[in-house]
């Protein structure tokens, strides 16, 4: 996908990205880390549109990553017409 093609995606949310893993496990998207219950039902390399953040409760993650997503979904790669 090309860069243009990424800002024609209609982005309906916080954050538009695509879904990794880090060395912890965590699943993640930018800086936001991502519930990993429902990060799962997602594969890897998935553009992914965050709807809504919160602050990240986990001690154990919180410096790497301050906010966290439960709300979020693919993407919606359909180019604006």
């Amino acid at each position: 996908m090309t860069k243009a093609d990424e800002e024609r995606m209609l982005q309906k949310g916080v954050f538009t990205g695509i879904m990794e893993q880090d060395e912890n496990n965590n699943y993640f998207c930018g800086v936001y880390l991502l519930d990993f219950k429902m990060a799962q039902k997602h594969n890897l390399g998935d553009w992914i549109t965050i709807k809504s953040i919160i602050e990240n409760p986990s001690d154990i993650s919180y410096n790497k990553y301050p906010k966290k997503s439960k709300n979020f979904d693919k993407a919606n790669n359909k180019p604006q017409q």
